[in-house]
């Protein structure tokens, strides 16, 4: 179906209705989000789809935007950074409160877990102190670019090095991933290391089912074209590790994360001679955004001090600086 041709220009009530139902999942939560009625959200989405000419949302199980609501999505992203920015430089001018949260409007960014569970959160401490309404959504490191594909986060850390169109990417350095397990599982399952037969006999702790970096380590690790290994799922990094010390079996996981209990002898490396480098990288919208400007850097900076360094790249968008 084609677009109607859009004679005036969509209230931001509009607007952030339709993001508040795409990220509450449903009509009752974004009701109560907006501090609305129900039927005050539907009426909303209803002018809206009037207005447009088309559908917006699925009315499924889950919702989804559709194409053309995913447009708007991003859109009502880039209304609030426009907010955002404006909030900044009211308070460089000394016109504007000091910390002030912007309604219930949130800057949203996709990072994976890995990365929360190590050196991210401390890079954006300092904005959340000054007041920025930070939402991070969190997804296994080869997916959490799919968030920024559908519009519903305004950034994302991943796996992925090619940039979306009208975005733009830097390479953020490298986190290694090794094979852990507790002296007594090891000396259990796999006595001499790991080996083709132990790693089929040994349980190993995935995030989900999305998650291959287990069979990936093995993979190299042992030079196997492919492995089906017995995964156990724990959807979270810390998670992953109280369940490998609980004696569930082994994971692969961040040195960064475990590297105190590597020291201390509570974890042991199953496979000390290999470890998994993986690239990461920040993705974020190719726009003249302070805020997204500031966030960018703090993301880069933090990631570049604790990350190993890979060979440069350039942005993907020449021109574009996240300085």
């Amino acid at each position: 179906m084609e677009l109607t041709c859009i004679m005036t220009p969509l209230s931001p009530d509009l607007l952030e209705c339709l993001a508040a139902i795409v990220e509450e999942g449903g009509f009752e939560r974004a009701a109560r989000r907006l501090s609305i009625t129900q039927s005050a959200v539907s009426q909303r989405l209803q002018a809206m789809e009037a207005q447009i000419g088309t559908v917006l949302i699925v009315r499924g199980k889950p919702l989804r935007p559709t194409p053309a609501g995913r447009l708007l999505l991003k859109h009502a992203m880039q209304v609030r950074l426009l907010h955002a920015d404006l909030q900044q430089d009211l308070q460089q001018l000394g016109k504007g409160t000091p910390n002030a949260v912007i309604g219930d409007e949130r800057i949203a960014i996709a990072v994976n877990a890995d990365s929360i569970a190590t050196w991210a959160l401390p890079a954006f401490s300092g904005l959340v102190r000054d007041g920025l309404p930070l939402e991070i959504i969190t997804d296994d490191q080869d997916f959490t670019h799919d968030w920024l594909r559908e519009g519903e986060v305004l950034g994302c850390v991943t796996t992925l090095k090619r940039a979306l169109r009208g975005c733009k990417v830097v390479a953020l350095g490298a986190m290694d991933y090794i094979a852990v397990a507790t002296p007594e599982t090891a000396e259990k399952s796999c006595p001499g290391g790991l080996t083709t037969h132990s790693v089929r006999q040994l349980p190993f702790i995935a995030f989900n089912r999305k998650d291959d970096l287990q069979s990936e380590f093995v993979c190299r690790a042992l030079k196997l074209r492919q492995i089906n290994l017995r995964h156990r799922f724990v959807p979270s990094s810390e998670g992953q590790v109280r369940a490998v010390l609980a004696g569930w079996g082994a994971s692969v996981v961040p040195e960064l994360l475990v590297r105190p209990l590597i020291a201390n002898g509570t974890l042991v490396s199953l496979c000390p001679q290999f470890h998994l480098p993986v690239v990461l990288y920040w993705h974020c919208w190719n726009l003249d955004s302070t805020v997204l400007n500031t966030l960018s850097k703090a993301i880069i900076d933090a990631a570049t001090s604790v990350l190993k360094p890979c060979v440069q790249e350039k942005p993907s968008c020449a021109g574009n600086s996240f300085d």
